[in-house]
């Protein structure tokens, strides 16, 4: 048997059904569609920002920070919304959105590790 005889054979036995199973086949291939998206899509999308937005909110004075679009410098003030970055050439100052810090590039020790070394 081939491809088209099996398909043709399955459209039939759905029409002698009602149609009732097909739409329920229908619904599940849908349903495992949208799955594979959130899965695949959508979660890892919503972790990265849940990831990005810890990051941001765990900035401390001193940190070297690289912003969204490519200024890196030290953390001088840190306000609600916005932050002062001094560059390490000239020590100018810029004030930048929270929003567009894109990595820190200070490593720090999380809490749990300097628990675990006492």
């Amino acid at each position: 048997m081939n491809f088209i005889t099996l398909a043709d054979t399955a459209t039939k036995s759905t029409q002698q059904q009602g149609g009732w199973a097909y739409y329920l086949q229908l619904i599940i291939m849908f349903a495992l569609i949208i799955g594979v998206f959130y899965f695949l899509m959508i979660r890892p999308q919503k972790k990265r920002q849940k990831e990005e937005e810890k990051m941001r909110n765990s900035l401390q004075i001193g940190d070297e920070i690289i912003t969204i679009g490519g200024i890196s410098g030290r953390v001088v003030s840190i306000k609600d919304d916005s932050i002062v970055l001094e560059s390490p050439a000239d020590h100018s100052k810029t004030r930048i959105m929270r929003w567009a810090i894109q990595s820190n590039t200070t490593a720090h020790e999380d809490d749990s590790a300097k628990a675990g070394k006492k």
